[in-house]
């Protein structure tokens, strides 16, 4: 299985694509940011973040697609916006074809940590740890992704393992 996970945001939007079969540990595909510029026009941002996922879906071919669930942000403004950067990766996702899945960030960080309030450092270093690479330059949004990734991945191994026993 090959899953895609994203972290979006609407200055940068982290995606980490892990694989894993049966038994096996997580192996790494791929990762990197979208980067948004704050001068663009909002909407040209969201068109940059709808059209990068989905010539990333395009090349990686993932199952599945896995997003942070969505949370309140302090700032009702900071909400909506995410919300809209939230939807333009969902939209690609789903007209590549790619079912979407959504946890929460206590469930990502206690799928990678085996604590749900982990700090986005801990989730780093579990998911450089778990994958065996070096996340040094990137943003903590990639490593963020990767975890959102290995959340839905594990979560499948485990229910693989149930249905077999």
């Amino acid at each position: 299985m090959v899953v895609m996970g994203i972290d979006p945001g609407s200055q940068i939007t982290g995606y980490g694509i892990v694989a894993i079969s049966a038994g096996e540990a997580p192996r790494h595909v791929a990762c990197g940011a979208i980067r948004t510029r704050s001068c663009d026009d909002f909407s040209a941002r969201l068109k940059l973040i709808y059209d990068e996922v989905a010539q990333l879906i395009a090349l990686h071919r993932p199952d599945q697609v896995a997003l942070e669930d969505i949370f309140y942000a302090r700032n009702a403004r900071s909400s909506l916006l995410l919300g809209q950067a939230r939807a333009a990766a969902v939209l690609a996702a789903l007209n590549g074809g790619v079912p979407v899945s959504a946890y929460s960030p206590s469930e990502v960080k206690m799928a990678v940590t085996g604590r749900g309030s982990a700090a986005k450092e801990q989730v780093r270093y579990m998911v450089m740890q778990l994958l065996g690479i070096t996340l040094s330059g990137e943003s903590l949004d990639v490593s963020d992704a990767l975890a959102i990734a290995l959340c839905h991945a594990l979560r499948g191994q485990s229910s693989m393992r149930r249905t077999r026993s």
